[in-house]
């Protein structure tokens, strides 16, 4: 009874959630054992591999690599994978971690080797892709799926970094000299369609003045016009007043200029007011006689 408690024991197989085991029957592979609960007789069925399935990470180590302009640098990467078919994984492949690092190691030489170093620093996902197809269809006999391949660091020799930071240097003082020369340039403009604007306005006030000053003098011209026109007509009808008003405009006009004169500190007026207006009556006096006169002849 107890033998066949032992036997029983002994060939149920009890499989964790994430892996699945190879079952052998007298060392050939008979079918592979789900996770849970498994009855295969002992002694005639053994457990041959224990799978994991669950998505897996491997690191792939610093390597040495020569890229197409000779420079040298040093590149280190990880894989994920993860195991599709526990059969193909446990006998298609000896060593299924070593056989996966040994060929991405290898196209990851292949890939960067065929770029330049300019290429290899900016088109990492690029080579990320490319490495990722590589290794996926390399790998799909042995059960496995590939589901990136990332790049982790890749390190130029010292004198290339420092080659490259001066370089970077340079390129950004060019630059800021670029902007620098644009920011002048555009200053330079503003200011010339400032100066250009301020003078368009200056111009346009002095033609708005002018054409002012013309049109006041046209007013003044018509105004004078039109008196001289009412006088002439006061006086053609016999109205000695009105020659009266332009002596007597004449008359104070050119007192005036004395008076303005910079040449004139001193005035002396003897005439007096009375006497003015007798010297415009005198005036209008004759302008009578000589009108008188024109009547008679």
């Amino acid at each position: 009874m107890i033998a066949v408690i032992v036997y029983l024991l002994a060939s149920v197989k009890i499989v964790r959630q994430g892996f699945n085991y190879t079952i052998e029957y007298f060392g050939r592979f008979q079918t592979v054992a789900q996770p849970g609960f498994n009855f295969f007789p002992a002694f005639f069925y053994r457990v041959g591999r224990k799978v994991n399935m669950m998505e897996q990470v491997l690191d792939i180590p610093g390597q040495e690599i020569i890229t197409k302009d000779n420079a040298m640098v040093a590149v280190d990467g990880v894989v994920f994978f993860q195991v599709l078919d526990a059969a193909k994984a446990a006998y298609e492949v000896s060593d299924l971690f070593v056989a996966l690092m040994n060929l991405t190691t290898t196209n990851l030489r292949t890939v960067m080797g065929s770029m330049d170093l300019d290429e290899l620093l900016s088109k990492r996902d690029e080579i990320n892709a490319r490495l990722l197809l590589v290794v996926d269809e390399a790998t799909t006999p042995w059960g496995i799926k590939i589901t990136r391949v990332e790049i982790k660091d890749i390190r130029p020799p010292v004198d290339i970094s420092n080659a490259m930071a001066r370089q970077m240097k340079a390129e950004r003082e060019k630059r800021a000299q670029i902007l620098e020369a644009e920011g002048l340039r555009a200053s330079e403009i503003l200011r010339a369609e400032g100066e250009k604007q301020g003078q368009i306005l200056q111009a346009e006030g002095r033609r708005e003045a002018a054409y002012r000053d013309a049109e006041a003098r046209e007013r003044e011209a018509e105004a004078e016009a039109k008196a001289t026109l009412m006088v002439s007509e006061a006086i053609a009808n016999g109205n000695a007043q009105a020659i009266n008003y332009f002596i007597a405009q004449d008359y104070v006009a050119a007192i005036g200029k004395f008076a303005t004169s910079p040449n004139a500190k001193t005035i002396l007026f003897p005439v007096e007011a009375t006497q003015l207006m007798g010297t415009l009556g005198g005036i209008g006096e004759l302008a009578k006689e000589a009108l008188g006169d024109g009547k008679k002849s």
